[in-house]
C-alpha cells in the first residue's frame, strides 16, 4: 500500500524522524501533516515543510492554521529571524499556498534533491523573515477568522 507516494514503511521511517509539527484532522480522519526541519538555531533559521495534505482537505484551514502556528512559535517563541520553505518548483498547488501564507518566493535550486524512485526535483525556495512577520500574521490571522 503507498501512502502519500510512500510505500507504508518508507512513510513510517519518515514520520519517525520529524521533529515538532502537526497533524491535520478533518471530522476526525488524518488528512495531512506539516513540521520543523533543517533547524539551524545558530543562524536562528528553520524551515518548515514535511507538509503532505490529502485532497479532502485542500480549501480548507487546516494547513493555514498550522503555517500560521508553526510561523508564531518561530518568530515569537523562539525568536527566529527566518523562516523557509522549499516545494517542487511544478508544485502548481502549493507555490501559491505559500504566498498566501506571506512567504515570499526567493528562487529556484535547480535539480536540488533526489525525491522518490530516484527522480531528481528543482525546488522553489520561500521565506517570512522576521522583518515581514507582523504583516504576515495579521493576515493569516484575518484569513482564520481571529481577527477583525
Amino acid at each position: 500500500m503507498r501512502f502519500n507516494g510512500y510505500e507504508r514503511e518508507e512513510f513510517r521511517r519518515f514520520f519517525a524522524s520529524v521533529d515538532m509539527g502537526f497533524l491535520h484532522y478533518l471530522d476526525g480522519e488524518l488528512v495531512g501533516h506539516t513540521n520543523f526541519l533543517n533547524d539551524r538555531p545558530e543562524d536562528r533559521v528553520v524551515e518548515i515543510g514535511n507538509t503532505w495534505l490529502n485532497p479532502k482537505a485542500w480549501g480548507t484551514d487546516a494547513n493555514t492554521e498550522a503555517k500560521y502556528l508553526l510561523l508564531r512559535h518561530a518568530f515569537e517563541d523562539e525568536g527566529y529571524f527566518r523562516v523557509e520553505f522549499k516545494t517542487d518548483a511544478s508544485n502548481e498547488r502549493s507555490r501559491p499556498a505559500l504566498e498566501k501564507v506571506g512567504a515570499t518566493f526567493e528562487g529556484v535550486a535547480r535539480k536540488h534533491q533526489v525525491v522518490r524512485g530516484g527522480e531528481r526535483r528543482d525546488s522553489a525556495w520561500y521565506a517570512v523573515i522576521d522583518d515581514e512577520w507582523p504583516a504576515a500574521k495579521t493576515s493569516l490571522e484575518r484569513r482564520l477568522g481571529l481577527r477583525e
